[in-house]
C-alpha cells in the first residue's frame, strides 16, 4: 500500500470518536483551550508528522562476535552498547505477555494508539497538577519513538506526532514483528558503563542465562526496566526493581497471563540475579585485539562495534594451547619474554598467537607489534637472493676466518666476527650460521636485492638496504608474525600470502565476505624455494639447532643478536611456519644463551604438535633452479686455498663503528658481529 493510500485508509478509518476522544485528552491536558479550537490544533500537529518511509530508523544492529577456527566464541567486541537480536520465538512467552501487560494491555486491539489510554493518562495529569505522570503510550508509539525520532522533548506535540507515526507503523507491520522489534531495542539499563539493549543482552547481563530460560518473576523483573532503567535497576536499587516487578506480576495476574500460585510464588521469590559477562569477557584477548584491528581497516569501526558481524578466524585453540603450553614449558630465562606465532603457509592464516606476557599486565602484543633485532634468522633471505641469482649453494665457497673487515665503498669498513678457518660452501655456512661468509654474500647479491626480497617474503618494517642488514642489523627490528610469515612463503614453494586472522565475516543479511585472493603472489620459482628449504634442513639436522630437530622434514635459522640480548628461532614444514623470539620486552638486556638454547627448544615442542599431521618432505619442484658455482672478489671457488684469509684486512675498526646500544642500528654505520652465533659442533 502506496503512503498516500495509507493516509487516506488512515483518515476513512480514524472515527470521529477516535479524533474526539484525542482531543478530549489534549482539551484536559491543556485547560483553557476551546474544544474547537483544541480539535484543529491536533489535526494540524498530524498532518505535520514525517511519514516513516522517509525516515532513517536509529542504529539498532548488534554487538559483533569473534569465533575460533573450531566455531568456538572467543568473544564480542567491545562497545559501550551491549545487544544482541534474537527471534521471538525465542523470547518465551512469559516475557511477552509480562511487557504487554505493563506497558500495553490493549497491544493486541490497537491500531498504534490506545485512544482509552490516552484520556486515563490525561486525567492522570490533571489530578497530578498538570504534571506528565502518565504518557498512555503504546508498544508501537514507545517503539518509533526509539526508532525515529531523536532527542524526544516530554510535550504534547511530540506525543501526537508520536501517535501518527506509530498509525502508520501499524499499516506496515504485523503485531509480532512490532512486539519483537521492540523487545530487541528497548533499553534495560547500563552496568559498568555498559547499556543492555534488548531482552537477550539485559539477560545475559542480569541473570547470566539466554533469554529463553527466564522464569516468571525474572522476566516480570526485566519487563518493567524500560520504563525507568536506572530508577530500577537491580544492582543499584534492589527493593525498587522488586517493587516494579511486583507491579508487573499484580499486572499480569488481573489480566490473566498467570495463575494466583504463580504469582504468589514469583511475589515472594528473591530477585535471583548473577552479573553475566558475556559480552566483556575476550578468550586470547591479544589475538582477538589483532582480529579487531583487521576488521576496522577493513570494515570501519561503527560496522565492527555494531554491525552484528558473526566473525570466523584462523585461530587453531588445539594449536594456541600447544603454543602457550609450550613457553610455559620451555621459557625458563629470568627477566625475559617470549612470543611465537605459528602460521599456515598455503593461506597466510594465522593459527597461534602466543605470549608469555599476561594481558592484565600490558596490552602490548609482542608477537605482532613488538620489533627486535633478528640476528642470522635474516640470512635466508640473503640466501634466497643468492639462490634466485643462480648462486649453487653446494658449489660456491667463501672463505670463513674468524673476524673480517669488508670494504663497503664511500671509505667505510665493515668489521663483521663469527667464523671459523678455511673455506666454506653456502650450505655449510647456513647450517653454522657465519657471519662472515653472510657478510660477504650479502655484499655480492647486493644489499637493496636482499632487502627487496625480505619484502616480497612477507617483512613490513623499515628495512634501508644495508649491509649490516644481512645480519640482522635492521633499524627497526622485526616482529615475530612478520618472520612467521616470510618464511611461510619458503614454504609454500615461493609463493607469498599476507598475513590473516580472518577466515570469513558473516553479515545480518546473510552476506559473507571472505579473503579475495587466496592465491597469494609467486615470490620465487618453487625450483629456488626447494632448494633454499634443502638448505636450511641442514641447521636442525647437523647445525646450530640440531638439539630440536623433530621426526618430520623441516628447515629453520637460528639468530641471536649481538650481546645475546634477542634469541630466536623460525623454522617451518611444508604446510606449518613458526617464528619464536625470547627476550627482555623493554630494554636489549645479555640473556644466558643462544637461538639455540631459549627459542629452538619451544619451536621444538609447539612443531611437535603442530607438524604431526601430514608429516610429509617439501614436495619436488615443477621448476628446478638452474644453478651453478659463483666466485666473485669476496667469494672462494671450491676447494680454493685457506692461505686466502690473510688477505683480509683484520684491523680493529674505527672508533664510531659501532652497535646502537639501544637496539637501533644507525643506517650509516654497520654493525661489528650482528646476529653473532656461534658454530655448530
Amino acid at each position: 500500500m502506496s503512503h498516500r493510500a495509507r493516509r487516506r485508509h488512515r483518515q476513512s478509518r480514524g472515527s470521529v470518536g477516535k479524533k474526539i476522544l484525542l482531543a478530549f485528552g489534549v482539551i484536559l491536558a491543556l485547560v483553557g483551550i476551546a474544544a474547537g479550537t483544541a480539535a484543529l490544533w491536533v489535526q494540524d500537529i498530524r498532518a505535520s508528522a514525517p511519514s516513516i518511509d522517509t525516515l532513517e530508523p536509529a542504529e539498532t544492529g548488534a554487538n559483533s562476535e569473534v569465533f575460533a577456527a573450531d566455531g568456538s566464541s572467543l568473544g564480542f567486541v567491545e562497545s559501550d552498547i551491549i545487544r544482541e537480536k534474537v527471534p521471538l520465538k525465542e523470547i518465551p512467552e512469559r516475557l511477552q505477555k509480562a511487557t504487554i501487560a505493563v506497558e500495553d494491555e490493549n497491544f493486541y486491539e490497537h491500531d498504534g494508539v490506545d485512544y482509552s489510554a490516552v484520556a486515563r493518562a490525561a486525567l492522570e495529569n490533571i489530578e497530578a497538577g498538570f504534571e506528565v505522570k502518565q504518557g498512555g503510550s503504546t508498544i508501537t508509539q514507545q517503539l518509533v519513538r526509539n526508532l525515529y525520532i531523536q532527542d524526544p522533548e516530554d510535550t504534547i506535540e511530540r506525543k501526537i506526532i508520536e501517535a501518527e507515526m506509530a498509525t502508520e507503523y501499524e499499516d506496515e507491520y504485523r503485531k509480532d514483528q512490532i512486539l519483537n522489534q521492540y523487545l530487541n531495542t528497548a533499553s534495560y539499563g547500563t552496568n559498568d558503563g555498559n547499556t543492555a539493549i534488548g531482552v537477550e543482552a539485559a539477560s545475559q547481563v542480569y541473570f547470566n542465562k539466554h533469554v529463553s530460560d527466564l522464569n516468571v518473576g525474572e522476566a516480570a523483573l526485566l519487563a518493567g526496566l524500560p520504563q525507568a532503567p536506572t530508577d530500577y535497576n537491580p544492582f543499584l536499587n534492589p527493593d525498587g526493581a522488586k517493587q516494579r516487578r511486583a507491579a508487573v506480576l499484580r499486572a499480569m495476574r488481573e489480566q490473566g497471563y498467570i495463575g494466583r500460585a504463580k504469582y504468589q510464588k514469583s511475589l515472594g521469590a528473591g530477585l535471583g540475579l548473577e552479573r553475566g559477562y558475556r559480552y566483556e569477557t575476550r578468550e586470547e584477548q591479544y589475538f582477538f585485539d589483532f582480529v579487531q584491528q583487521e576488521l576496522i581497516d577493513r570494515y570501519g569501526v561503527a560496522t565492527v562495534r555494531d554491525g552484528g558481524l558473526r566473525v570466523y578466524t584462523t585461530l587453531e585453540p588445539a594449536l594456541q594451547a600447544a603454543a602457550a603450553q609450550a613457553i610455559a614449558d620451555q621459557h625458563t630465562t629470568p627477566n625475559a619474554s617470549a612470543a611465537l606465532v605459528s602460521t599456515r603457509t598455503e593461506t597466510g592464516e594465522i593459527l597461534a598467537m602466543a605470549s608469555s606476557e599476561a594481558y592484565e599486565s600490558t596490552e602490548f602484543n609482542l608477537a605482532a607489534q613488538g620489533l627486535r633485532q633478528p640476528g642470522s634468522a635474516f640470512k635466508p633471505f640473503v640466501l634466497t637472493t643468492a639462490v634466485d641469482q643462480g648462486m649453487d649453494p653446494d658449489s660456491t665457497y667463501y672463505s670463513a676466518p674468524g673476524s673480517i673487515s669488508l670494504d663497503v665503498g664511500y671509505g667505510e669498513i665493515w668489521s663483521v666476527t663469527g667464523g671459523g678457518s678455511g673455506t666454506m660452501s653456502l650450505r655449510d655456512a647456513t647450517a653454522n650460521s657465519v657471519n662472515t661468509v653472510f657478510a660477504q654474500l650479502g655484499l655480492d647479491v647486493g644489499p637493496e636485492n636482499f632487502t627487496d626480497m625480505a619484502r616480497r617474503m612477507g617483512i613490513t618494517s623499515e628495512l634501508g638496504g644495508y649491509p649490516a642488514e644481512a645480519l640482522g642489523g635492521l633499524t627497526q627490528g622485526v616482529s615475530v608474525l612478520d618472520m612467521s610469515n616470510a618464511y611461510a612463503t619458503l614454504a609454500d614453494g615461493g609463493v607469498h600470502h599476507d598475513a590473516t586472522a580472518v577466515r570469513k565475516v558473516e553479515f545480518p543479511d546473510g552476506e559473507v565476505d571472505e579473503p579475495e585472493d587466496p592465491e597469494g603472489d609467486r615470490v620465487v620459482t618453487d625450483g629456488v624455494a626447494y632448494t633454499v628449504a634443502d638448505v636450511m634442513k641442514g641447521t636442525l639436522d647437523s647445525g646450530t639447532a640440531a638439539c630440536c630437530d623433530i621426526p618430520c622434514p623441516a628447515a629453520g635459522k637460528t639468530g641471536t643478536t649481538e650481546e645475546q640480548s634477542d634469541a630466536w628461532f623460525v623454522g617451518y614444514t611444508p604446510h606449518v611456519s613458526t617464528a619464536v623470539w625470547v627476550g627482555n620486552a623493554d630494554a636489549r638486556i645479555p640473556m644466558p644463551g643462544y637461538g639455540a638454547d631459549l627459542a629452538a627448544p619451544i619451536w621444538q615442542q609447539y612443531m611437535l604438535t603442530a607438524a604431526d599431521t601430514p608429516c610429509d618432505d617439501f614436495p619436488a619442484p615443477e621448476n628446478p633452479a638452474e644453478l651453478s658455482g659463483y666466485s666473485s672478489g669476496n667469494a672462494a671457488s671450491s676447494g680454493y686455498d685457506s692461505s686466502y684469509d690473510t688477505d683480509y684486512d683484520t684491523t680493529t675498526p674505527p672508533a664510531d663503528d659501532t652497535t646502537d646500544t639501544g637496539g637501533t642500528y644507525d643506517p650509516d654505520l654497520y654493525a661489528p658481529g650482528a646476529g653473532q652465533e656461534p658454530l655448530a659442533p
